[in-house]
């Protein structure tokens, strides 16, 4: 060969016969996790659900003035305000919107006017004078993260904005908590941000703001505090189903405890607080995925894991799996168990085949597929 080699190396095999049990647990190796102190702490927090029904209706309160607010601003200066009321409260205030003609508008205004090009200069680039407003190169960096492909103008205010934004925040010309989300924007835009994780720096940047609206940054604070609430009343009963369950003392330490940071995952899905309900469920099946993964991958032997695939793949106790350690059989159950209990939940709503599709989704899962590759 003209390429040189290393030398081949041998590796002495003993060939042997299928091991017994006694062997695989001899031969087992896996390192030891230890129990996630997050599952105790919200196991033991106090959520006051009284509360969580007063701050609903103190929104509840709150809702029609605040639409009554939006609705009387009249005028250009009035249209700003209302504009960036609807930016503040998203969709919370045209949830009850339903007329399709009137969204479908709105959206394709804003879509088919090149709305920026009053900004730029003949040749295209934009205007050296808008350096000078951090606020409005602030929002033209997040507005530039929604780009299509065709957006060439906004492939510019990206260039643009992030070229300057940073000596803005630098330099000490901007109010200091401007300063601070301009450097957060940098860091993590807004697009790309958890809906819940963002307001928890805006509402903070909108109360420092000197002509802020008092009832609008109340409601903000009230919905934030209620969906706040809702978290850890939730954290607290999947803290208390996990520790039902008694993962620890059936199954050995080799798995991950992510009951906490699952429901913080399934927030980048569905973060509203009418969606309590689904949270839930898909924490739960997360669970179930993480299990599954640490069982295949981290402790079972292959006649064990082959055992495990089999009744996957029927949905139900193979023959073999009569053989198996108890805590394979724990394994099992508690998957067949949880899939049991979201058909209970599901069924009478006419959503089965949501059930159906995710035991499909567990059958093909990469980790089954291995150990026949």
């Amino acid at each position: 060969m003209s390429v040189p080699t290393k030398p081949p190396k041998f590796v002495r095999l003993k060939a042997t016969t299928t091991m017994t049990r006694d062997d695989q647990e001899s031969n087992r190796t896996f390192k030891e996790l230890l129990p996630s102190p997050w599952t105790d702490q919200f196991h033991t927090i106090s959520v006051d659900v009284s509360e969580i029904n007063a701050l609903r209706k103190e929104i509840d309160v709150l809702k029609p003035k605040v639409k009554k607010a939006l609705m009387s601003y009249q005028g250009i200066d009035s249209a700003k305000k209302r504009i960036l009321m609807i930016y503040l409260l998203k969709e919370e205030m045209i949830e009850g919107e339903n007329d399709l003609y009137t969204v479908s508008i709105i959206f394709w205004v804003f879509r088919r006017y090149d709305v920026f090009r009053r900004f730029t200069k003949d040749n295209g680039n934009f205007k050296e004078s808008l350096v000078g407003d951090a606020k409005g190169m602030l929002s033209l960096y997040e507005a530039a993260y929604l780009r299509t492909t065709k957006d060439y103008i906004m492939d510019e205010a990206l260039i643009f904005t992030s070229r300057h934004l940073e000596s803005l925040a630098a330099d000490g010309t901007c109010p200091p908590h401007l300063s601070v989300r301009i450097r957060n924007a940098l860091t993590l835009p807004q697009h790309w941000n958890m809906e819940m994780l963002f307001p928890v720096e805006y509402i903070s940047f909108f109360e420092q703001e000197n002509d802020h609206d008092e009832m609008l940054l109340k409601f903000a604070k009230i919905s934030f505090k209620l969906v706040q609430l809702q978290y850890l009343h939730e954290l607290k009963i999947l803290a208390e189903w996990y520790n039902d369950l008694e993962f620890e003392s059936k199954l050995p330490p080799y798995f991950r405890h992510r009951i906490v940071e699952n429901h913080f995952f399934v927030q980048a899905m569905c973060f509203e607080p009418q969606l309590s309900r689904a949270r839930i469920i898909m924490v739960k099946y997360f669970t179930i995925l993480v299990i599954l993964d640490d069982t295949f991958d981290r402790y079972a032997s292959l006649p064990e894991a082959e055992g495990l695939a089999n009744s996957l793949e029927r949905w139900a106790h193979e023959h073999t799996m009569d053989k198996q350690p108890d805590y394979l059989k724990f394994v099992l159950n508690f998957m067949t168990d949880t899939f049991e209990e979201f058909e209970r939940e599901l069924g009478p709503q006419g959503r089965s085949y949501n059930v159906s599709a995710s035991k499909e989704v567990v059958k093909q899962s990469n980790y089954l597929l291995y150990w026949y590759d």
